[in-house]
């Protein structure tokens, strides 16, 4: 499964590539908070700091006066506080609609690779008896995500026009522990800035 989901996403970034479409590099501060989709929005302000940085390379792939289909390649970091810092990489497919030239709306779905490190000591016995730490570089997981968004650009004649948006994502990471939280679901807020580079 892993392997053709590696294979699924290589295919995805070379189809991107070959886009003659308007490009453009996203940067964003996030906070998460687990619980069970939309479940904890309030949370995200008020409750433990679990902090993420993402960064995306996005292309719109069909773009209209009023509508942007589009396709990102995402790398994120973000540690969940005595449990584990995760490595995202995962691919977003989504749809864009311009209310008018300084607001939008948008919403996308991905999928794709996490690397799950422990966050606290990992101890494994060893042959003298002694316990040692076992943290290794982590575990290979899966993850699935669904956002919704806003975004505003301040000055849409400028040359380079920088969009500011924000993000709520549902984010689910799975096998988490298979016999005891298989789908570990987060909710994130995002804010970021989105600026074109052709």
């Amino acid at each position: 499964m892993k392997r053709n989901l590696i294979t699924m996403m290589l295919f995805l970034m070379v189809i991107s590539a070959s886009a003659q479409k308007q490009k453009y590099l996203g940067m964003a501060l996030f906070n998460t908070q687990t619980a069970v989709p939309f479940g904890k929005f309030a949370g995200l302000f008020t409750k433990e700091f679990h902090p993420g940085f993402e960064a995306t390379y996005g292309k719109n792939i069909s773009s209209r006066k009023k509508h942007d289909w589009f396709l990102e390649v995402k790398l994120a970091y973000f540690f969940h506080r005595y449990v584990q810092h995760g490595i995202l990489l995962y691919l977003n497919f989504g749809y864009r609609y311009k209310i008018n030239s300084r607001f939008s709306a948008e919403t996308s779905i991905g999928a794709g690779y996490m690397q799950s490190i422990p966050a606290t000591a990992k101890l494994k016995l060893n042959g003298n008896g002694d316990y040692v730490n076992n943290i290794g570089v982590g575990r290979m997981q899966a993850i699935a995500t669904f956002e919704i968004g806003l975004g505003y650009t301040p000055n849409p004649s400028a040359k380079r026009p920088v969009t500011i948006f924000t993000n709520y994502q549902q984010r689910i990471q799975m096998p988490f522990v298979k016999s005891y939280v298989p789908l570990l679901p987060y909710n994130s807020f995002m804010l970021g800035i989105r600026i074109p580079i052709k």
